[in-house]
């Protein structure tokens, strides 16, 4: 099963032009990634793995106008659900020279007006709120939720990518809900959640 058709089985709403910009967004990928190392997903099946496992939680995400990606990496999750999310703002930390360059040529490319790249650490941007903070594969949950707190109040809610290890980040005085998927566990912050 391709990915098209896994998103369309799992019932995932997405735009009309997710599949059109998904494959651009494969193909310049592809094309860095042989200069730059911009990513370990190196065969076509790994980049489809990625990228469906960065979208998923559209599923169950509330609707949200803003959202911060910590250290985005070559777009996954934070590029990924901008393409998802048409009318989400999303702003992408992005560290590195080369994957904020990527990112900010595939906005270009692609046209995107919804999203911010920053090149720069999370730690060094200005103080502003975001309804949704996503990150994966960057720290463990207690460093994130540190490197977050100047980026949500109350009402934000916060999507961490984790794996198994995720039951040992989390305790009782945290809100927070995990969605299961086979080597993946999304890790869901937040009042009434």
């Amino acid at each position: 099963m391709d990915l098209k058709q896994r998103l369309q089985k799992g019932e995932i709403k997405l735009p009309e032009d997710f599949f059109k910009n998904i494959q651009k967004y494969k193909e310049l990928l592809h094309k860095w990634n042989k200069i730059h190392n911009l990513t370990g997903a190196k065969t076509p099946e790994m980049v489809d793995e990625f990228i469906y496992d960065s979208v998923y939680p559209v599923k169950f995400l509330p609707k949200v106008s803003s959202l911060l990606d910590i250290g985005t990496g070559a777009g996954f999750p934070g590029m990924i659900l901008a393409l998802a999310l048409k009318d989400t703002q999303v702003t992408l930390a992005e560290p590195l020279s080369k994957r904020a360059a990527f990112l900010q040529f595939v906005k270009a490319d692609l046209g995107l007006e919804n999203v911010t790249v920053l090149k720069q650490r999370v730690q060094d941007m200005p103080k502003t709120v975001f309804e949704l903070i996503t990150s994966r594969a960057v720290t463990d949950t207690q460093m994130l939720l540190k490197l977050s707190e100047d980026f949500r109040d109350k009402n934000s809610k916060i999507l961490f990518y984790k794996g198994e290890n995720v039951y040992n980040e989390v305790d009782e005085t945290m809100h927070y809900k995990i969605i299961k998927k086979p080597h993946r566990h999304y890790l869901l912050i937040g009042e009434n959640i």
